[in-house]
C-alpha cells in the first residue's frame, strides 16, 4: 500500500477520466460522482501499482480480497441514496475505498471487517488520508447490533440470503442494499423497510463479489 501520499496533476487528470467513464456506464448521481472525483484511489495502491489504481477494475488487496471496481462501487453507492448525517453500517471494509466514497457523500460510517490485517491496516490508513469512520473487526453477516438502528446498510460481499438480522438493525424508511445469490454470481439487491415487519425488495443487476463470510452467511 502507498504511503507517499502524493496527488499529481497526473492522478487528478486520471479521476476525472474515470468519473467521465462511469456517466457513460449509467452512474447518474451527481453526488456519487463528485465523491469518486475526489477519493484518491491511487492510495489504496502499491505505489508500483498506480497506473492501475484509475482503471475501472477491481484489484488484489491481499488476504483474498479485492478494492472493488469503482463502478460497482458507485452503483451501490447511488442505490443508497445517502443524505448527509445518515448513519450507515458498512459489512466489508476491505482497503476502505467504498468507506471513503460514503464519507464523502456526508455518511457517518460504522464499517466491519472479519479480516484482522485487513481491518488493523484500513483503520491506521484511512486517518493518514483524511477519513474518518467507526472501525469494528468482526462478523459482518450479524451487523453490529449495540450501534443499530441504521439509516442504511451496504454489504459489499455476496450473501447466500438477505440476513434477517439486519433488516432488524435499519430504521423504518431505511434502505439496505446486498448482492445476493452463490458463490460466483450475484444479484443486486435494493430492500426498503417499509415498517417493522414490512419491506420492498427490489431485484437489479448481476454482478460478481467475494463471499460474505459469517454465522448468516456462508
Amino acid at each position: 500500500m502507498a504511503y507517499k501520499y502524493i496527488d499529481n496533476y497526473r492522478e487528478k487528470g486520471a479521476r476525472k477520466l474515470l468519473v467521465e467513464e462511469l456517466k457513460k456506464k449509467g452512474i447518474d448521481d451527481e453526488n456519487v460522482l463528485a465523491a469518486i472525483g475526489k477519493v484518491k484511489r491511487h492510495y489504496f495502491f502499491d505505489e508500483t501499482f498506480w497506473n492501475q489504481a484509475y482503471k475501472d477494475i477491481a484489484f488484489p488487496i491481499g488476504e483474498g480480497q479485492t478494492i472493488s471496481q469503482p463502478y460497482t462501487v458507485a452503483y451501490q453507492s447511488q442505490l443508497l441514496h445517502i443524505n448527509k448525517g445518515d448513519k450507515v453500517l458498512e459489512i466489508g471494509t476491505g482497503s476502505g475505498y467504498q468507506t471513503c466514497v460514503l464519507l464523502e457523500l456526508g455518511a457517518k460510517v460504522y464499517t466491519i471487517e472479519r479480516q484482522e490485517k485487513l481491518y488493523n491496516h484500513t483503520r491506521q490508513v484511512l486517518p493518514h488520508i483524511g477519513y474518518k469512520a467507526n472501525f469494528f473487526v468482526g462478523d459482518g453477516s450479524i451487523g453490529i447490533a449495540k450501534h443499530a438502528p441504521y439509516d442504511k446498510i451496504i454489504v459489499t460481499a455476496g450473501a447466500p440470503t438477505v440476513p434477517d438480522v439486519l433488516l432488524k438493525q435499519l430504521k423504518i424508511g431505511g434502505i439496505l442494499v446486498i448482492p445476493v445469490g452463490d458463490e460466483h454470481s450475484q444479484k443486486m439487491v435494493t430492500i426498503i423497510k417499509v415498517a417493522e415487519h414490512d419491506y420492498e425488495k427490489i431485484v437489479l443487476d448481476t454482478f460478481r463479489f467475494v463471499p460474505l463470510v459469517g454465522d448468516k452467511a456462508w
